[in-house]
C-alpha cells in the first residue's frame, strides 16, 4: 500500500490521530510547474498549537522513560519506511516543491540516513564520569529537553524537517512540526505518516500546518523548550528575539551568500562545473548555494565563458514530466525577487552573459560578470539561479572579498595548492568549508550551520545533535548523607 493512499490525512492536521484543525478551510497544495492542485492539507490555528504543546508535554514524559533501545527501533523502522516509499515520496517532492528527480533523490536518501543516524544516537553514551574532590560519584549526563518545535522551509522540505525531527525524537523529546505551507505534504504529512507507521506513540510527534501565527504560538508555548527554525535571516532574528523572552533555546539555520574562491592554478572546466552545480542546483533555492564566484584574474575570462556555456546548456522545465536539470521557482513572489535583482544588477553595470529570462515560473540559469560590491545580486541573497562573478588579483584580495559579507554559511576554495587553499579557508569566517568542492554539501553525520547572519544552528552528527536537543545535568551520588554544621 502506498504511504499516502489513505485519505485520513487529507485536509487535516496530526495530533496523534488525523483531525480537523481550527484554522479555517484546508489549504490547497499547488504544483508550481503546472498550477494544478495536488491535495489539501489541514490548517492549524494558534489554539491548536497551544493544545498540541500541552498534549506533547504529557506524551513526552512516557516517551523519555521508554528504553533507548525501543526508541532506536522506532527510528530504524522509520528509516526502512523512508527507503521503501522513496519513489512515492520523491514524486511528491518533485511536484509540490518544484524539484527535479535528482534533487528529490537527495532528499529521500537523506531522510533514510538521518533516521539511521538518529537510531544510533538513541543508544549512544550520553554522559561522562567527572573527578570530584568530595567522596561521591560525579556524573555529567544529557537528559531530554522536553518539547521541541521544528519550523521548516519550502526548499528542501523533507531534509530540513527530518534533520531536527529524527534526533529530537531519538533523544526522548516530543516534537511539534510546522512545515512551510507551500510544501506541507512532502515536508510534513509524509513524516507524520512514516512515524505513524513506525509505531511512534500518539502525541509524541504532531503536525501543525499553518501560517506564521501558528509558529508564534509554538514559540510562546511554555512547554516548548527548544525551537529549531530554518528560513530567512529576518524571520530568524524575529524568532530569536521572541524566544528570548521565555528563555527558550533556539537553533537558527538562516540565509547565506556563499563564496566560491577560484585560484589561478585550477582546471577551469572542472572549476566551472563545480560553480554551476553549486549555484544552480534546485534553481538556486538553497541557503548554501554559491552567491559569489571570486575568480583569479588569470583565469577569469575563461571561467566566465565556460560557466555561461554550462548555464546555456542546462535544461529547465517540469521535473515530474520532463528530463530536466532545473525546475520552477516555487512561486511568483520568489521569481519576482530574483528578476528584480537581475534587472537592477544589469542596470548598475554588471554584464549579463547568460540567461536573465523566464517563462512563467521557469527561470533560465543566469550569469552576471564584472560584478562589484554594489551589484545588487552580488550583495544580497538571491535564492534563485543567478551567478555573480568577480575577479581578484591576489590571495589577500580574495580573502577580503569572501569575508565581506554578513553571512557565513558555506565556503568553497578551488586550487591545486592545498596548503594555500587551507590557509585561505582559515582566514574566512564560515560554518563549513569545502576545499576543491562547491558549497552545496551535507552529510547526516556532520554538523551543519553557519556564523554571523547565517544563524546559530549546529544540528547534525551525534555530538551536535546531542548538544542541540538535550539539557546537561550534573548528578552526584553518595553512600550516605553527610553531616553538615547546621
Amino acid at each position: 500500500m502506498a504511504l499516502l493512499d489513505d485519505a485520513d490525512w487529507t485536509g487535516r492536521i496530526f495530533t496523534g490521530s488525523w483531525t480537523t484543525g481550527t484554522g479555517g478551510e484546508p489549504r490547497q497544495a499547488v504544483e508550481p510547474a503546472t498550477g494544478d492542485v495536488l491535495g489539501e492539507v489541514g490548517r492549524a490555528a494558534p489554539e491548536d498549537a497551544a493544545e498540541a504543546a500541552s498534549r506533547a508535554a504529557r506524551a513526552q514524559r512516557d516517551w523519555a522513560a521508554t528504553s533507548p533501545f525501543e526508541r532506536a527501533a522506532v527510528l530504524s523502522r522509520a528509516a526502512a519506511l523512508f527507503e521503501r516509499h522513496a519513489a512515492e515520496i520523491g514524486d511528491w517532492i518533485v511536484r509540490e516543491s518544484g524539484s527535479t528527480r535528482f534533487k528529490s533523490g537527495i532528499e529521500t536518501a537523506a531522510a533514510t540516513a538521518e533516521c539511521t543516524e538518529a537510531a544510533a544516537l538513541a543508544t549512544a553514551p550520553h554522559g561522562e564520569l567527572l573527578h570530584s574532590p568530595m567522596p561521591r560519584v560525579s556524573v555529567q549526563r544529557r537528559v531530554p529537553a522536553g518539547v521541541v518545535a521544528v519550523i521548516s522551509p519550502f526548499n528542501f522540505p523533507l531534509i530540513l524537517s527530518i534533520r531536527s525531527v529524527a534526533p529530537a525524537l531519538a533523544l526522548g523529546n516530543a516534537v511539534l512540526l510546522k512545515p512551510d505551507p507551500r510544501t506541507a505534504i512532502c515536508g510534513g504529512v509524509v513524516i507524520a505518516r512514516i512515524f505513524e507507521e513506525a509505531g511512534l506513540p500518539p502525541g509524541v510527534l504532531q503536525l501543525l500546518p499553518g501560517d506564521a501565527d501558528v509558529g508564534g504560538a509554538l514559540i510562546d508555548a511554555p512547554e516548548v523548550r527548544i525551537v529549531s527554525f530554518t528560513g530567512s535571516t529576518p524571520a530568524g532574528r524575529a524568532i530569536g528575539a521572541r524566544a528570548a523572552r521565555t528563555f527558550t533555546r533556539t537553533h537558527l539555520e538562516l540565509g547565506g551568500n556563499s563564496a566560491l574562491v577560484v585560484l589561478g592554478d585550477v582546471d577551469v572546466p572542472a572549476a566551472a562545473s563545480c560553480g554551476a552545480f553549486g549555484n544552480f542546483i534546485h534553481s538556486g533555492q538553497v541557503c548554501m548555494a554559491i552567491g559569489r564566484h571570486l575568480v583569479h584574474e588569470s583565469v577569469y575570462q575563461e571561467y566566465v565563458e565556460v560557466l555561461a556555456a554550462k548555464a546555456d546548456a542546462l535544461r529547465v522545465g517540469d521535473g515530474y514530466r520532463e528530463d530536466v536539470q532545473l525546475g520552477p521557482i516555487v512561486d511568483r513572489g520568489q521569481l519576482d525577487h530574483a528578476q528584480d535583482l537581475v534587472r537592477r544588477s544589469a542596470g548598475s553595470g554588471a554584464r549579463l552573459v547568460a540567461g536573465g529570462t523566464h517563462e512563467g515560473l521557469f527561470h533560465r540559469p543566469t550569469v552576471l560578470a564584472d560584478c562589484t560590491g554594489d551589484t545588487p545580486a552580488y550583495a544580497e541573497e538571491v535564492f534563485g539561479p543567478v551567478a555573480c562573478v568577480r575577479p581578484f588579483s591576489d590571495v589577500d584580495e580574495a580573502v577580503a572579498l569572501a569575508a565581506d559579507s554578513e553571512f557565513g554559511l558555506s565556503l568553497g576554495v578551488l586550487g591545486a595548492d592545498l596548503g594555500e587553499a587551507m590557509a585561505i579557508a582559515g582566514r574566512i569566517p564560515s560554518g563549513q568549508v569545502h576545499i576543491n568542492d562547491q558549497t552545496f554539501n551535507d552529510d547526516a553525520g556532520a554538523p551543519f550551520g553557519g556564523v554571523g547572519a547565517s544563524g546559530s544552528s549546529r544540528v547534525g552528527g551525534a555530538r551536535a545533535n546531542a548538544e542541540a536537543f538535550t539539557e546537561t545535568q550534573w548528578l552526584t551520588l553518595r553512600r550516605q548523607a553527610p553531616t553538615y554544621p547546621f
